[in-house]
């Protein structure tokens, strides 16, 4: 029986708006990914998720959703994207749409028709409109805070010019939280699914998928509250939306999949989520977030493995994606753990270290069984860019928070594709091809540093040795060694700080986090190593993976 193909993917995440630039106007866009679609055949990966790409005001890079059955003139057309999806199957690529269903934009329709329509009307009721407390309702319904910073709640100036309800928002203030008590909201997104399923997609990635349902009555979180129980998050209709959507999708032929964006504390919460008959697989944020540490990344292996197997859900492994900090970026730091409450995103750090770690990682996450995630401009190795000049931020985190918080701008900055240009082969037309480096002309939404010419595609294809060449080799050998393994591991005594595991009789991966050198058995037969290894011995912060 052939093992379904989610649950060995490597899947590649595209931000489409830094990804690749068509039609030359600095923005990235459909018709950029469609001529990029070689590339991302020869990198090796199984399929493709892509960010929002829905009509929005762009408030929250997309997160906003005007239209979910449309695609935003920002990236190109419906069409486009009908054409990318049948073009990259043609590839051999299967393709993933981001759902965003916790919330939509301020813009929408039914919101705009909420406002509209006044007190006590059905078109309120999508959403979470909720009196004030204290006089006049002045005070907030409760004391949620936003994700973003700040209150969750907006009051709203009726049409005749007095104070209104409050509105609920776990994000920006442009993004209302739809209301799943509501019948007409689960029609809805059950149609929305039909209409992305009838073109094609093969899946979807699930944004907050723990956090649609709310506690009954609103309750306030109180000044210490118990994190696996909080009224905004993990409430347990949540899994009948789950199971009624997983209905809809097994109507559909070709292995469709739910990939959960499922942040919770504890490992039994997050294991619901992937029961037989809600989401196929879910993001694994523990992974993301652990220290560059040989006793730390053991541990969140072990927990993961342990927290998917009463399910039979496949594990997940993560290094990056359009959220967090670089993972090149946070291994170079002398503390190279990740936390999303405290980014520290101005730490100073080695790129020379990260991007050494940042090799090993990549083969530790390679060999492991199960699903693997690539952000776009991993296999560059790329850092974070950190000095990104405050007036050119969109992030909604770095306003809300008062600046604090820089907000995720830094690893969504736009691919080097070549080495000279405005925007290094960013955008189409670029003076890289046209011999035109006019000031100012293709250059792209977010400025990209000057030493990245030198990890450009166009560099590192002309590079035996580069991260993009180790990618590349390290996707064909998974799979054509991995693929069809058993879905588990046997650890191998390497010593404190080295993790040595084995996939079946025929593969080891090791990997050295620590000082000394790690002595291969003699005659062992190398097949892929990241970095240089010394008279048969593995180096610190290197991985190798070698044939049994």
């Amino acid at each position: 029986m052939t093992t379904p193909w989610w649950r060995h993917a490597a899947i590649y995440q595209i931000y489409v708006r830094s990804f690749a630039d068509g039609n030359g106007d600095g923005t990235g866009d459909l018709a950029g990914v469609r001529a990029r679609l070689p590339y991302l055949r020869e990198l090796g990966v199984d399929a493709l998720w892509f960010n929002p790409w829905y009509t929005s005001p762009m408030a929250d890079a997309g997160y906003d959703v005007a239209d979910y059955r449309d695609i935003d003139p920002l990236f190109g057309t419906l069409a486009e994207a009908e054409a990318l999806i049948t073009e990259a199957h043609q590839h051999g690529l299967r393709v993933l749409v981001d759902l965003v269903p916790n919330h939509c934009s301020d813009q929408h329709v039914w919101f705009q028709q909420a406002l509209a329509a006044g007190p006590g009307s059905p078109e309120r009721e999508r959403f979470w409109f909720v009196p004030g407390k204290g006089p006049d309702g002045a005070l907030p319904p409760n004391d949620w805070n936003s994700y973003f910073g700040g209150p969750a709640w907006t009051r709203i100036t009726e049409a005749d010019g007095t104070p209104g309800p409050w509105y609920l928002h776990m994000f920006a203030p442009e993004q209302p939280d739809l209301n799943w008590e509501h019948p007409e909201v689960r029609e809805e997104f059950e149609d929305v699914l039909r209409f992305w399923l009838d073109r094609g997609v093969d899946g979807f990635r699930v944004d907050v998928a723990h956090g649609l349902a709310k506690a009954p009555g609103l309750p306030d979180v109180g000044p210490d509250p118990d994190i696996t129980d909080l009224p905004y998050q993990d409430c347990a209709p949540v899994h009948d939306i789950y199971r009624s959507w997983r209905k809809v999708l097994d109507t559909y032929d070709g292995e469709r999949v739910f990939v959960g964006e499922v942040w919770l504390p504890s490992p039994e919460q997050f294991a619901r989520y992937l029961r037989p008959d809600e989401l196929h697989s879910a993001f694994n944020f523990d992974f993301l977030c652990c220290a560059w540490d040989a006793a730390a990344l053991r541990g969140v292996v072990d927990s993961t493995f342990a927290a998917h197997a009463p399910v039979g859900a496949p594990p997940t492994w993560v290094l990056s994606n359009h959220d967090t900090i670089r993972h090149v970026t946070r291994y170079g730091r002398e503390d190279t753990s990740f936390d999303m409450g405290d980014k520290r995103l101005l730490d100073p750090s080695d790129p020379v270290l990260g991007r050494r770690r940042g090799r090993a990682a990549a083969l530790l996450t390679l060999a492991l069984p199960g699903g693997v995630y690539i952000y776009q401009g991993d296999e560059l190795g790329l850092p974070e860019v950190q000095d990104l000049p405050d007036a050119l931020l969109q992030d909604p985190t770095f306003v809300r928070s008062g600046g604090t918080d820089r907000g995720r701008d830094g690893c969504r900055v736009p691919l080097p594709w070549k080495t000279t240009g405005t925007s290094l082969g960013f955008s189409a037309g670029d003076g890289a091809e046209a011999g035109d480096d006019t000031e100012g002309a293709f250059a792209p939404w977010l400025p990209q540093p000057a030493g990245w010419s030198a990890l450009s595609v166009q560099a590192q294809e002309a590079d035996p040795d580069s991260v993009l060449a180790l990618y590349r080799k390290g996707l064909a050998l998974r799979r054509e060694l991995l693929i069809g393994l058993p879905e588990s591991l046997t650890w191998v005594d390497g010593g404190p700080d080295v993790l040595v595991f084995d996939r079946g009789e025929s593969f080891r991966c090791v990997v050295n986090l620590g000082e000394r050198p790690y002595e291969l058995p003699a005659g062992a037969t190398v097949l892929l190593a990241g970095g240089e290894l010394t008279d048969g011995a593995v180096p610190r912060d290197t991985a190798v993976w070698i044939a049994r």
